[in-house]
């Protein structure tokens, strides 16, 4: 990247295809195990280098579910200092527009999404540091696997990443939300703390199926709205349905893009107040 210029990059949709909770660690975060997947959608990063300083601009459908936190706040804004930039003739600022397509706090993992992209954008200008994955995590457990934007199995508080060549790329996707924030704590504290056992081997077209998120029920239980949108995929035929991280947000596979595209336009119809994006898994 030169000395000024304008670079794009996207914050690409996470979902949980399984998420088992393990157990409560002394340290109050829980060990899991869980395959993360991408979708080729999601929040937009608009960056021109060579500024004089490093600002933040936010905007897109839900651009104002952030308005209630000083800019400095942003996730984006604490990647920029985790990830400086070498000095040069001062004017190293980046100027970030964010165009905030997914919805927040939502389980589709959208503050670690846009950070793993803007963190993408400075490591490919400026080289990947040997402890980019520690400096990724520190600021959430989600952001590493959103830096490598890549289906993956996560272990540990999800950190632990092993990337998994998937046979599942490609396949069509449905998110759905109930526009119902829902915070990551509250869902977490709700789990009964019944370990139920870990994931199956396999490919993921045997796993997949046969597992679970551990964290609906609480969920479900906090916006009941998540049983009425599953019930609602589920009734579209797809491959797989089911609730994304700590919800609000669902999802559905589907093996043809036509299936997704006749579904999406039933629950548009049907329930025209919920959200959705289409795409396909990465």
């Amino acid at each position: 990247m030169g000395a000024c210029g304008d670079v794009k990059a996207t914050g690409y949709a996470k979902i949980n295809l399984a998420l088992h909770v393990r157990g409560r660690r002394a340290d109050g975060y829980h060990d899991i195990e869980t395959i993360f997947a991408f979708v080729d959608a999601g929040d937009v990063l608009s960056v021109r280098t060579g500024q004089a300083e490093d600002r933040l601009q936010v905007a897109g459908e839900f651009a104002d579910a952030l308005g209630g936190s000083p800019v400095g706040d942003n996730i984006l804004m604490q990647v920029l200092g985790a990830f400086p930039r070498p000095v040069g003739n001062g004017h190293d600022g980046w100027h970030v527009t964010l165009e905030k397509n997914l919805p927040v706090a939502a389980g589709l993992g959208g503050g670690s999404a846009d950070a793993g992209a803007l963190i993408r954008l400075i490591c490919d200008s400026h080289g990947w540091p040997d402890d980019w994955q520690e400096r990724a995590a520190k600021l959430g457990a989600d952001v590493p696997a959103c830096v490598i934007s890549q289906t993956a199995r996560g272990t540990g508080t999800g950190t632990e990443l092993t990337v998994i060549d998937s046979e599942l790329t490609g396949m069509a996707v449905l998110l759905v939300n109930p526009r119902k924030p829902l915070a990551t704590g509250p869902v977490f504290k709700a789990w009964n703390g019944i370990d139920q056992g870990p994931l199956a081997e396999g490919t993921l077209r045997d796993i997949v199926p046969k597992a679970r998120n551990d964290l609906e029920d609480g969920a479900r239980a906090l916006v009941p709205a998540i049983g009425q949108i599953i019930g609602a995929l589920k009734a579209t035929h797809p491959w797989l349905a089911r609730m994304s991280g700590s919800g609000a947000s669902c999802f559905a596979l589907y093996e043809s893009a036509e299936a997704r595209d006749a579904a999406d336009a039933e629950i548009a119809m049907r329930y025209p107040d919920w959200w959705r994006m289409k795409g396909t898994l990465r």
